[in-house]
């Protein structure tokens, strides 16, 4: 249940990453919260479920948006097993530390993505630009705040709650009278 209610998360967050955030001027910037929903997964979920989790997400981002195919799996899943092993090194309460680490991993995989880019395509790629840069990092921290709350928060909903089977699919003992 908890893996089936992180997909249907996904699925909402590429819905609103592809359609609402693409309606934001460009100068003001729009978050990434794919990136977010993968620190996510790499501090709350163990390494086969948050895994699944990464995979799904960035084929779907592959899928959508992505110019050329493998390069959202790649560098989601990377970036999923930096934090992985980040959390295994480092003891520390989660959330004191999942939102700086978002802005690090931000200018770390963004780039890592340049370099790739500007080995296979130098060509294409436009300028660095630090200001673009720092500006996107800053808007994925403020973002990450609230996001990782809520995260956090259904987490242990769905976690807290033991689903019940039905009254009919339960077994029932021998004697129906009672």
């Amino acid at each position: 249940m908890l893996i089936l209610s992180f997909l249907a998360v996904e699925v909402v967050l590429i819905v609103i990453q592809t359609t609402v955030f693409r309606l934001f001027p460009t100068w003001l910037g729009a978050p990434d919260l794919s990136f977010i929903f993968i620190v996510f997964c790499a501090y709350r979920f163990d390494w086969v479920r948050g895994t699944l989790l990464v995979l799904a997400l960035s084929w779907m981002m592959d899928v959508v948006s992505g110019l050329y195919l493998g390069t959202y799996p790649l560098l989601y899943f990377f970036l999923f097993l930096l934090l992985k092993v980040l959390k295994e090194k480092i003891p520390v309460k989660e959330f004191a530390y999942q939102v700086p680490l978002v802005g690090i991993t931000f200018l770390f995989g963004y780039s890592a993505l340049y370099a790739f880019y500007f080995l296979i395509l130098p060509g294409v790629l436009p300028e660095w630009s630090w200001r673009i840069i720092l500006q996107q990092a800053i808007i994925l921290i403020v973002a990450s705040i609230p996001f990782l709350l809520a995260c956090n928060r259904l987490y242990d909903q769905i976690e807290k709650k033991r689903f019940i089977a039905p009254r009919l699919l339960r077994k029932r003992s021998g004697n129906y009278f009672r």
